[in-house]
């Protein structure tokens, strides 16, 4: 049997190299230390688990969930967003239920997309915004992010021919893997650039809490006040360490909310009732274990990229995100994926190799701060003395 040309698309990649890696390391017996996934080690809070836990006994929970009883939550996002921002959203018209963020951004393009037509993506960029586009048949027209430019894309030099045919613009900020933070003025430039070109801005914000030293993560409808150009994808796994669960949320346009909603109702139902039980407490509830997640991770990166620097390996300090996003020393420019290989056999520490975001990923290395600060900075001085090994 023939199978379907799209999955040519899909074929081999760096992270699956990185997997084959870590398994012959682990097969030896070395313990592995994974920094190569944004899959957070801390504990959900107390008051959400509780929520969920009393749901697994309520006989009521264990049906179907359908968009009407999604209700409660899809309120409680609402309220959320208000308060969060200052201003309302219609819970019925302009929310959306999500299993987690990336199956907002993956399903996206096949409702708004069609054929051949040209989703603009950063590059290096957040690999499952690449396949969305793939799957739905599109072209992808690749925006370079360069540290000199605060790794923000210049929308202008965009060639007029790929703007009359492009149907969305992708964005992430906080952005993985750079960490890089958009301010609001880049906001107010991408939306007029939205509007002016009929583009649907696509803004995917899952570290919108994961932000240091006083900066601030900006919503794009604190310019699209009224929801006209855009839709913006949150998560529930960074803020409230609720990865497995796998709950997220889209607020934006009403035709296009209406148009996923359309795709979703063919692929799948909703969450289990319960996890939206825990989704509503952590929305709604005390938020000190947010600020407790943000600090923690504050204080991994500042003894991480601390440890990198006193072993010889200066990176900058990453403004946001739960990464540290390093420029690879001379030996290793232009082969990230060899270098990750290399470290895990040498160490049992797992990276993400910047190719595997993107051709601009190349001659970088993502780490995840995903272990607690003696184990990063032990880490850290073998990655930062390895670095400087010519294999």
């Amino acid at each position: 049997m023939r199978l379907a040309d799209r999955l040519r698309y899909f074929q081999g990649n760096v992270f699956d190299a990185m997997d084959r890696a870590k398994a012959a390391v682990a097969a030896t017996g070395q313990p592995i230390v994974d920094l190569s996934l944004g899959s957070a080690d801390l504990p959900v809070a107390d008051h959400i688990l509780a929520a969920i836990e009393a749901a697994v006994r309520d006989a009521s929970t264990y049906g179907y969930q359908l968009f009407a009883s999604t209700a409660t939550f899809r309120q409680a996002v609402a309220t959320w967003f208000e308060r969060r921002f200052g201003f309302r959203v219609d819970p019925e018209r302009e929310v959306l239920t999500l299993i987690g963020s990336q199956e907002g951004t993956a399903h996206l393009p096949l409702a708004v997309m069609n054929p051949q037509e040209y989703a603009l993506v950063l590059d290096p960029g957040y690999p499952s915004h690449a396949g969305g586009v793939y799957l739905a048949g599109g072209q992808l027209y690749p925006l370079c992010l360069r540290a000199e430019n605060h790794f923000l894309p210049d929308l202008e030099a965009i060639p007029l021919p790929v703007r009359e045919q492009a149907k969305l613009l992708i964005l992430s900020y906080p952005h993985n893997p750079t960490t890089a933070v958009a301010p609001l003025d880049f906001f107010q430039t991408a939306v007029a650039f939205c509007d002016r070109h009929g583009i649907l801005l696509v803004h995917d914000f899952p570290y919108i809490d994961l932000v240091f030293d006083a900066e601030r993560a900006p919503s794009i409808f604190e310019v699209d006040r009224d929801r006209q150009v855009g839709i913006e994808f949150y998560s529930l796994s960074k803020s409230y360490n609720m990865g497995g669960f796998r709950i997220g949320f889209a607020i934006g346009r009403a035709d296009v909310i209406a148009a996923l909603r359309q795709i979703k109702s063919v692929i799948d139902f909703n969450q289990y009732a319960g996890i939206l039980r825990g989704a509503i407490a952590a929305l709604t509830g005390d938020q000190t274990c947010v600020q407790q997640t943000r600090e923690i991770f504050r204080q991994r990166r500042d003894a991480f990229v601390q440890a990198l620097g006193d072993h010889g390996w200066p990176v900058p300090l990453p403004p946001a995100t739960m990464y540290v996003w390093a420029q690879l020393p001379e030996p290793w420019q232009g082969d990230s994926l060899g270098f990750c290989q290399a470290l895990v056999k040498a160490t049992g520490i797992a990276a993400a190799p910047g190719s595997g975001f993107g051709e601009g990923g190349e001659g970088y290395v993502r780490f995840a701060l995903v272990r607690d600060r003696p184990c990063l900075e032990v880490a850290a001085a073998q990655i930062a003395e390895f670095s400087q090994t010519v294999l």
